[in-house]
C-alpha cells in the first residue's frame, strides 16, 4: 500500500496484503471480509514484527499461542456467517486493565504474576466485537508517570527515535501503533496519558468525555479525572473504537475536507506560552491550513490566572484521590494486594512522589479543605470559561499538544524549551486543562520537526460532544494530510 492511499476514507479503503502491518483497522477489516487476508495470517505478521522491535519495549506481555488460537477462532466465525466489526483484529492493551487470558501487572513488580478471573468491560467489549488481544502494553508503573520509562519493564523507545522518549503514562501503546506492531491500543488518560504519548509517537489519541467509557477494571490513579480511551493511526478508527466501547456500533462515513462553516478558537497566551520556536510554526502553517480549508479562527482569552489555577487544581485532585480509589480499585476487583504492598514495590522516582504527594504524611498532600475547594469551586469556574469564552463561540479550541516535540532518554527529567529549564510534569502542560474540566480531547499528528520527531495538534470541545469533535477531527486530519511512518516500520 502506497502511503497516500492511505488518506481514502473507510468506505473506499484497501490494503495491499504485503504490507498489512500499515493497514488501519479500516482497512484490515476490509480485507479480511473480502477474504484477502486472513485474521491469523494478519496475526502473524504482527506477532513478527513485535519480536523483530522488541527493543522498544512496547509491550511487557505478549502471548503468540493464544493470540493466535483467537485469531483462528475468528477465522472459523467469520467463515461460518459471523460478521462483527473488528473481525480478528488485533490490538495493544495498556497493561493496567484487567484481562482474563493474559497477566495484569499495572506495570509493577508486585503484581507481575497476577492473573485476573475477569476482563475490563472496555476489553469484554472490543472482543465483542471481534477483536484479538495481541498483548499487553508497557506503562509507567501505575500509570504514574508521562515520560514512559519504566524501571520494571524497560524505558519505552520512541519509533521516531529510539533515543527519545514515547511520553507516558500509555507509552507503549502510542509505540507499538506508531512501529505498525498493531493497528490500535486501548489506553488511558488522567492528565494526558492518551494525547501526549500519540502526540510525540506521531499517531491519534483519543481523551473521552470521562464517564463515556467504562472504567470498570482498569486500575486508577483519580476517578474524577481518568478516562479510557483509544490510540490509533486514523481518527476513523478512534470513531470505530469509540462507537463499540460505547454500545453504539456505527461504521464512519465518507467525509468532505472542506472546514466551511468550522470554527476553531485558539487562547494563545496560555496554549502558546513556552512554546519551542519550531512547535509553534508548525501549529501556525497548520491554522493556516485550517483556514484554506474554509475554518474560521478567533482568538480568546482565558484569564491571566487561568494557568495557575488549572495547575494547582489539577493536581491537588490529582494527587488526593490516589490512594483512595487505588485502595478501593485493589478491594473491589478482589486483587490479591494491598495499597502498601504496591506502594512499598514502586520503583524510586515514582515512590518518592507517592512518599511526598499522595500518602496522607506527606509533606506536600493536598489537605480535605483544598480538594474540596478545587473540586468544588474552580473546576466549576474552569468550566464556566471554557463554555462562555471558547464553547459559546465555536466548535473546538485547537493547540499544540505537548510545546515541544519528545526530549531525549538521556534528559527525561530536565531539559530547555524555549531557554527555560523545564521538568517531565511540562509535557501536560496543554493537556491536563481538559482533563481538569472534564472535556473531550483528540490528539493528531501536524507533522514533523526537522529533526525528524513528530508534533500533535489538539483539538478540544465541549463535555459529551464527543461524536463531534471525532467528526470534526476527521476532517481537520484530511486537510493536514498525515506524517510519515517511523523508519523502524519499513
Amino acid at each position: 500500500m502506497s502511503y497516500a492511499a492511505a488518506a481514502i476514507e473507510p468506505a473506499g479503503s484497501s490494503v495491499d496484503v504485503s504490507q498489512v502491518h500499515e493497514a488501519s483497522l479500516f482497512e484490515a477489516a476490509r480485507a479480511i471480509n473480502t477474504n484477502r487476508l486472513t485474521s491469523e495470517r494478519y496475526t502473524e505478521v504482527l506477532l513478527e514484527r513485535t519480536h523483530k522491535f522488541a527493543s522498544l519495549n512496547a509491550f511487557i506481555t505478549v502471548d503468540d499461542d493464544k493470540a493466535l488460537s483467537a485469531a483462528r477462532a475468528a477465522d472459523k466465525a467469520r467463515l461460518a456467517g459471523k460478521r462483527r466489526a473488528l473481525p480478528g483484529l488485533p490490538i495493544g492493551v495498556k497493561d493496567s486493565y484487567l484481562t482474563m487470558d493474559l497477566p495484569t501487572s499495572f506495570g509493577t513488580a508486585v503484581a507481575r504474576d497476577f492473573k485476573p478471573a475477569t476482563d475490563a468491560k472496555v476489553v469484554t467489549a472490543m472482543k465483542d466485537a471481534g477483536c484479538v488481544v495481541l498483548g499487553k502494553n508497557n506503562l509507567v508503573e501505575m500509570s504514574y508517570g508521562l515520560t514512559g520509562l519504566n524501571g520494571h519493564y524497560g524505558q519505552a523507545k520512541n519509533p521516531y527515535n529510539v533515543l527519545h522518549i514515547t511520553g507516558g503514562s500509555s507509552c507503549g501503546g502510542a509505540a507499538s501503533v506508531a512501529a505498525r506492531l498493531v493497528p490500535a491500543a486501548l489506553g488511558g488518560d488522567t492528565v494526558g496519558s492518551i494525547r501526549v504519548p500519540a502526540a510525540l509517537c506521531g499517531v491519534v489519541g483519543f481523551k473521552p468525555t470521562p464517564g463515556r467509557w467504562s472504567g470498570s477494571g482498569v486500575a486508577p490513579i483519580s476517578n474524577t479525572l481518568d478516562t479510557t480511551g483509544p490510540i490509533a493511526r486514523r481518527v476513523s478508527d478512534c470513531d470505530l473504537l469509540d462507537s463499540i466501547a460505547t454500545g453504539n456500533y456505527s461504521s464512519p462515513q465518507r467525509l468532505q475536507a472542506s472546514l466551511k462553516g468550522t470554527r476553531l478558537a485558539v487562547a494563545r497566551h496560555y496554549y502558546l506560552d513556552g512554546a519551542d520556536a519550531e512547535v509553534e510554526k508548525v501549529f501556525n502553517d497548520t491554522i493556516s491550513k485550517l483556514k484554506d480549508a474554509g475554518a474560521s479562527v478567533l482568538e480568546v482569552d482565558l484569564g491571566t490566572d487561568f494557568g495557575p489555577m488549572v495547575e494547582e487544581a489539577n493536581w491537588a485532585l490529582f494527587f488526593h484521590d490516589t490512594q483512595p480509589d487505588v485502595t478501593a480499585f485493589l478491594r473491589d476487583q478482589k486483587i490479591p494486594l494491598t495499597f502498601e504492598e504496591i506502594y512499598d514495590g514502586l520503583e524510586s522516582h515514582i515512590k518518592t512522589r507517592w512518599q511526598r504527594f499522595v500518602l496522607t504524611t506527606g509533606a506536600g498532600y493536598t489537605e480535605d479543605v483544598a480538594y474540596k475547594d478545587a473540586l468544588f469551586r474552580r473546576r466549576p469556574e474552569v468550566r464556566r470559561r471554557f463554555d462562555s469564552q471558547v464553547f459559546s463561540r465555536a466548535d473546538a479550541i485547537v493547540f499544540p499538544t505537548t510545546l515541544c516535540a519528545a526530549p531525549t532518554i538521556a534528559e527525561q527529567w530536565q531539559y530547555t524549551v524555549a531557554g527555560r529549564t523545564v521538568n517531565d510534569v511540562f509535557l501536560s502542560r496543554n493537556t491536563y486543562p481538559a482533563s481538569f474540566a472534564g472535556l473531550p480531547g483528540i490528539s493528531i499528528p501536524m507533522g514533523l520537526t526537522e529533526n525528524g520527531l513528530p508534533l500533535g495538534f489538539e483539538l478540544d470541545a465541549s463535555s459529551g460532544s464527543d461524536k463531534a469533535l471525532l467528526t470534526l477531527a476527521r476532517r481537520v486530519e484530511q486537510v493536514i494530510g498525515f506524517v510519515r511512518p517511523p523508519s523502524v516500520s519499513a
